[in-house]
Parts: structure tokens; C-alpha cells; sequence
């Protein structure tokens, strides 16, 4: 043993056995850059040969998508050269600002990025808004050279997702596919019609350490195929130009006011605070497709909006986990907010709505205490993720129970908007996302046990 070991010992000192060794560090930086190294570590594999086909795994990632707006007629003005030069100096300059936020890129799709986010929503924002200012100076050394500046939109999704090997015997890739996937490509594509650069899901939105850090607003609210409950869009102005920015900041309460009036159906109530906006910030193009839609309802009578808003969440079977103590208080928990809105939607005091909020928050506080207790002695994988997520609605109940003693009285509308977007949507979403996620374990969990004690009967009579 020894002496082959010594042998080849010898052999690596070599000339040959050295470019051995070379060839193969070359092999191996060649393959991280066509599959990155932090994509085999989310698959618990060390090198790209141990991967095989089915290989998977399910993990809560932030999915950032970017996307070069107009790339079709900048490409089409540009020999293919200067496209492929083009191209690779925009991504060479994107690439680093993600790896520094600790993401990293699943992969191109031409001028669009895919980047994923293992750790953290927060790092995926820091990526999104250092993309944006990276493009500043892009833009500016663009001008220097004679050529336009360009503009790009980037949108962020976080939930579940599965990561894995895809293809057939002559052809395999990693790729990661889900509903989280499809959403954040949407929200990027969302980006156009709103005109702005950045927007970020609900779910990310939640999962924000300070979400107070950030300028943020919502956007809009959009139905997901197969899916029953809207999901909401946000935007994130931090990179906006200081005068935009400062100007967006000023008028954000009247902004929202109108959104929400916009979306309850007061269309005229929301025109008119549109148009105080917009005479206090011109260029806010979310404000101009808002009062757009006003205008178009005005001529049409046709409402473009979820149309859902102030409306009760039915109990049915997609929100069932089979788990008898868990499904009746959800059950619970959705008659009680069913109860909250209407009473803010139509108490003359906000006696009721103090009553039936101190409910909830005992009560929702009781069904998660209950809920983590059961992850835990299921040993549920994913327990630490939904007691970051009770945390985060804890504290933006409260801070939504603080406002609505303050603004009730005045601004019913605004309100009973901000508890649909909220508490209603929240809590319908989290009910059909992550607990359904553990209702599936719970069955998987249940199988498992009866396959093994199966499996113990039969070995106790043939001994």
C-alpha cells in the first residue's frame, strides 16, 4: 500500500502527472461556471458527475428574474458580434452584484437572468436594487461610447420551490420548477406594464427582516392560475432617482388611499386623489396606469381589478391539511376574519372592531403556538420557516391594530383594504401554501409509519 502510494507520489511530481493535475482544476472551474457550485451544495452533491437524472430536492428560495426591456429591436440594430459583446459586457457587469448578495445565477435565457436566493429574501432585494444602481454606471459608460442607455425590470418571488436534474439519456440540466417560479416570472414581466424597474411578491414582502427599510408600495393585485386568492405586488423605489424617489415618498399616502379606493370600486373617489398624485409627481408611472383604468372604466363601465375586496373567505377542501385539531381552527379562524371585515367594512364605532381584533390576536396566537407544537413532534423540516412567517404576521398585525385605531373613523376604505391585503390575503394564502405543504407530510408521515409497522408484522410471523 505504501508503495503504490509513494508511486504515485512520483507520478504527480512529474511533468505529466503536474498537467494531470492542471487539466483537471481547469475541468473542474469549466464545469462551476456551466453549473454553479452553489447549485450542486442545494442538491448535497460535491461534483457535477455525482448528479443524476430525478435528483431533487424542496427548499424555500427567493427566485430573482431580470429581463433588458426592448432587447428584441436593440438586437435586431446590432450585427451579431456586437450583440454577443453587447450581451456579455451587460451580464458580466449583473453577475457579480448577485454573487456578492449571496445568490447565484440558475441560468441565462439570452438577455434574462434567473438568480436564486437560498438564504435569504433580504438578499435577494439587496441583489435587485444593486443590479439597478450597477445599471447607472453601465448606462453612463454606454453614453460616453455614443450608445443609448438601456432599462431592465427585475421581479422577486419567495416560497417553495423544487431544485433538481431534468432530461433525458443524451441531455441533462438543473433546473428549479414550482409556483414560485412561474409567479416571479410573471411579476418581472409586470414590470413593463407598470413601468417601473422593481417589483417584489407578496410572499416577499413578508419575509423581509424590516420591510420599514425599504420604499415600499403596493402595486396591484393579480390572480394566479389555479389559485383561488390574489396574490399582491409591490413596488420597490429605493433605486429611483433622488427626486423621484422623494417625490414618490411624499405622495405614498394618498397614492394607496387611491389604489384602495380603486379597487373597492370607488372609481371616482380614486380619479380624484390620482390626480393629486400625479400633480405632485408627474412621473409616477404607477399613478398614470391607475388613473388610465380609471378613465377606461369611466367610458366602459368594465372594472379591471380581482374584484374580490371586502368579500368572506370560504372554508373548503383546498384548504383541508387532514389534520382534525389544525382544519378546525383554521375553520374558526376564517369565520372570525370573515367577522372582522364586515365589521370594519360597516361598525358606526370601532368598539366591535377592537373586540373582534383582540380576538384574533389571542386567537391566532393559540393556533400557532398549536401548529409549531405538532411540526415539532412530527419532526416537520420545515418548522423553522413557519415560525418565521408566524413572527412576521404577529408583528404586522400589530402594527396593522395600532393603525386601525387611529384611521378607522376617517379612512374606512384604506382600511378595510389594508386587512384584505393583509390579514385576508395572508391568511388564506399561508392556509393554501405552507400549511398544505405540511397537511402532505402529515399523509407522507402517516404512510410511511403504517408501511413500516406492516413491514414489522410480517418479519415478527416469519420469525
Amino acid at each position: 500500500m505504501k508503495r503504490t502510494t509513494a508511486t504515485q507520489s512520483r507520478a504527480a511530481g512529474t511533468p505529466s502527472g503536474r498537467a494531470g493535475a492542471v487539466a483537471d482544476r481547469r475541468k473542474s472551474r469549466s464545469n462551476r461556471r456551466f453549473l454553479p457550485h452553489q447549485f450542486m451544495k442545494l442538491l448535497g452533491k460535491s461534483s457535477i458527475s455525482d448528479i443524476r437524472l430525478g435528483d431533487h430536492v424542496e427548499r424555500n428560495l427567493t427566485i430573482l428574474f431580470s429581463d433588458i426591456r426592448d432587447f428584441t429591436s436593440l438586437s435586431e440594430a446590432m450585427a451579431p458580434r456586437e450583440n454577443f459583446r453587447f450581451i456579455n459586457a451587460y451580464l458580466k457587469e449583473m453577475e457579480p452584484v448577485l454573487f456578492q448578495s449571496h445568490g447565484f445565477i440558475d441560468k441565462y435565457i439570452g438577455d434574462a437572468i434567473m438568480a436564486l436566493f437560498p438564504a435569504s429574501a433580504d438578499d435577494a432585494l439587496r441583489a435587485g436594487l444593486g443590479m439597478l444602481r450597477r445599471l447607472r454606471q453601465f448606462n453612463a459608460d454606454r453614453r460616453r461610447s455614443g450608445a443609448p442607455a438601456i432599462r431592465i425590470g427585475i421581479g422577486l418571488n419567495t416560497g417553495l420551490a423544487m431544485a433538481g436534474a431534468v432530461g433525458g439519456s443524451h441531455r441533462m440540466e438543473t433546473t428549479v420548477i414550482g409556483d414560485t417560479v412561474n409567479l416571479a416570472s410573471r411579476i418581472e414581466s409586470l414590470t413593463k406594464a407598470y413601468g417601473v424597474p422593481l417589483l417584489i411578491g407578496e410572499h416577499v414582502l413578508y419575509s423581509l427582516e424590516n420591510p420599514s427599510a425599504h420604499d415600499i408600495r403596493f402595486a396591484d393585485r393579480v390572480r394566479v392560475r389555479g389559485k383561488e386568492q390574489p396574490q399582491s405586488v409591490y413596488e420597490v423605489f429605493d433605486a429611483d432617482s433622488p427626486k423621484l424617489r422623494a417625490a414618490k415618498r411624499r405622495t405614498k399616502q394618498i397614492f394607496e388611499e387611491a389604489l384602495a379606493h380603486y379597487h373597492v370600486h370607488e372609481v371616482g373617489k380614486a380619479r380624484r386623489l390620482l390626480r393629486r398624485c400625479l400633480a405632485a409627481c408627474p412621473d409616477d408611472q404607477v399613478a398614470r396606469v391607475y388613473a388610465e383604468r380609471c378613465a377606461r372604466v369611466a367610458k366602459s363601465g368594465v372594472h379591471e381589478g380581482t374584484g374580490e375586496i371586502g368579500m368572506p373567505i370560504a372554508w373548503g377542501e383546498q384548504y383541508r391539511i387532514s389534520h382534525a385539531v389544525i382544519d378546525e381552527q383554521h375553520r374558526t379562524l376564517f369565520r372570525q376574519v370573515n367577522k372582522f371585515v364586515r365589521a370594519i367594512h360597516g361598525a358606526k364605532t370601532g368598539a366591535q372592531v377592537e373586540q373582534l381584533s383582540a380576538f384574533l390576536r389571542k386567537y391566532v396566537s393559540e393556533h400557532f403556538e398549536t401548529e409549531e407544537r405538532i411540526m415539532r413532534e412530527t419532526r416537520y423540516p420545515l418548522l423553522e420557516l413557519q415560525q418565521q412567517q408566524h413572527a412576521r404576521f404577529t408583528r404586522d398585525f400589530a402594527f396593522l391594530d395600532a393603525e386601525l385605531r387611529e384611521k378607522l373613523a376617517t379612512q374606512r376604505t384604506f382600511m378595510l383594504f389594508k386587512v384584505q391585503l393583509l390579514v385576508v390575503d395572508w391568511i388564506a394564502n399561508h392556509t393554501m401554501k405552507l400549511d398544505t405543504h405540511f397537511g402532505k407530510y402529515l399523509r407522507s408521515s402517516c404512510k410511511e409509519i403504517g408501511r413500516s409497522r406492516a413491514q414489522t408484522r410480517r418479519s415478527s410471523r416469519v420469525r
